[in-house]
């Protein structure tokens, strides 16, 4: 399993998922590619829908079709709430698919 851990440095949360991400790790033997996306054309290119976006084998699992590619934090629906990163039990349901 390939995970890309796409984030730009302006949006903090990106933390929270590197850190859920490594205690996935040897649950679901992968390790995390970081990837810093730095520009708007490089959002576009990666589909980058704000910081942190989650890759699983080059799919975003928490992609929606009228997300906006750029340089912002994302918001995830969680259940409990908008927060800035998935939780671990949707990162978990989006590394068994």
């Amino acid at each position: 399993m390939d995970i890309t851990l796409l984030y730009f440095e302006g949006c903090p949360n990106w933390k929270q998922t590197d850190a859920d991400l490594a205690s996935l790790a040897t649950e679901y033997d992968f390790t995390v590619t970081h990837q810093t996306v730095e520009t708007i054309e490089a959002a576009e290119t990666w589909r980058f829908g704000g910081s942190p976006t989650v890759l699983v084998d080059g799919v975003d699992p928490f992609a929606r079709p009228t997300y906006p590619f750029g340089l912002s934090c994302r918001i995830y629906q969680t259940p409990e709430g908008p927060a800035g990163a998935p939780t671990i039990s949707m990162l978990r349901a989006a590394l068994s698919r």
